[in-house]
């Protein structure tokens, strides 16, 4: 039997979580939260927006109406930057009802022993009383600096450090929210976006750092985190708006795992508004960009990962990724023990039953 599934948002993430719960044959849609009101009553098809027909499902923002339908998990993709606090309410609810989450929204939970104490024990007590399982993942933080750099580890010999980037242009990403105003692009170079206070990196990517060294069994002294930015000589239109002359159009940041007192897992990236911003900052084999794992050692491994949505967009790629690495880990969260996952818990997930034939 399909598991069934509530979508939770619809927005960048949701719209394509929408599109591959209606197409992966091990799972059933049944119901649709939306926040807004102009989307209540919208069929999941016109939502997801790739042109198919019509679903019969229709979207809600009544919440109470959606979980009443009796569904084994919930996607829950709501946008978390700007509003913590009502996410986690959201999704101790959800948990507490008895139904299982995949998540792509309050990105420290991808690896909950190193998060926020206070929103794991909130979390972890609304699993206990709904007997439900919680996973938090998507591309980064997620798949790309969790779990695919420690299934190259498994090939070394010896282990001197590790370097994983995130290496974009968002000039394609409609989302000003997230590079507006947590992000700060856009803004005086003197401007301190959410993402830049201090501790604001290690809490959203230190928990990454700290997977990984779980992974491999190392203790870490402590995190760090630091950052540059780059001022734009002219002004650059992007899907979200436009990047004023002299206003951040790059962002260069690391979160280090230091270990002896050296950086030895560092979790970077390189963010531009512009193919033209920061020339001197590290750059992708593929112009558009991608992810890059590097791990010094015996044998010295690289690897590139690039992503591109089928009408050619590396930021939709991603979006997707973000999307399916969860849809395609709701088996493994249903059959998990109550409580919170990570990438380490649940063992391999694969693009079960999606290969295409014919």
């Amino acid at each position: 039997m399909p598991h069934r599934v509530i979508q939770w948002g619809t927005g960048n993430v949701g719209k394509f979580a929408l599109a591959g719960i209606l197409d992966h044959p091990d799972l059933e849609l049944v119901a649709v939260v939306v926040h807004s009101p102009t989307k209540a009553g919208l069929d999941a098809a016109e939502l997801a927006g790739d042109g198919r027909g019509p679903t019969g499902i229709v979207a809600t923002t009544d919440t109470d109406t959606a979980l009443a339908t009796a569904a084994d998990c919930v996607c829950y993709t709501a946008t978390a930057d700007l509003r913590p606090f009502e996410a986690i309410n959201d999704l101790c609810r959800i948990l507490e009802s008895g139904t299982n989450v995949v998540s792509s929204s309050v990105v420290p939970l991808c690896y909950p022993p190193a998060a926020e104490p206070s929103m794991v024990e909130r979390l972890g007590e609304a699993c206990r009383r709904g007997q439900s399982s919680f996973f938090t993942s998507g591309i980064d933080p997620g798949f790309a600096n969790d779990v695919l750099p420690l299934l190259l580890t498994g090939i070394s010999r010896r282990i001197d450090r590790i370097r994983v980037q995130e290496i974009l242009n968002y000039d394609t990403y409609d989302q000003p929210t997230v590079l507006f105003g947590t992000m700060g692009f856009g803004k005086p170079m003197d401007h301190l976006p959410l993402l830049l206070v201090p501790g604001a990196l290690r809490f959203a990517w230190g928990p990454i750092v700290a997977a990984i060294a779980a992974g491999l069994d190392a203790d870490l002294d402590e995190i760090r985190e630091e950052y540059e930015r780059w001022e734009a000589p002219q002004r650059y239109d992007t899907a979200a708006g436009p990047i004023e002359k002299g206003t951040m159009a790059a962002l260069r940041f690391e979160v280090q795992g230091i270990i002896d007192g050296e950086p030895r897992i560092v979790v970077e990236h390189v963010t531009r508004m512009h193919d033209d911003a920061a020339p001197h900052w590290p750059r992708a084999n593929n112009p558009q960009g991608g992810y890059r794992i590097t791990i010094d050692g015996e044998p010295s491994i690289a690897v590139d990962l690039e992503i591109t949505a089928p009408n050619g967009d590396h930021n939709d790629g991603g979006l997707i990724v973000t999307a399916q690495r969860i849809i395609n880990a709701i088996p493994h969260v249903v059959a998990a023990p109550p409580g919170l996952c990570n990438a380490l818990d649940l063992g391999l997930i694969t693009g079960r039953h999606l290969l295409t034939t014919g």
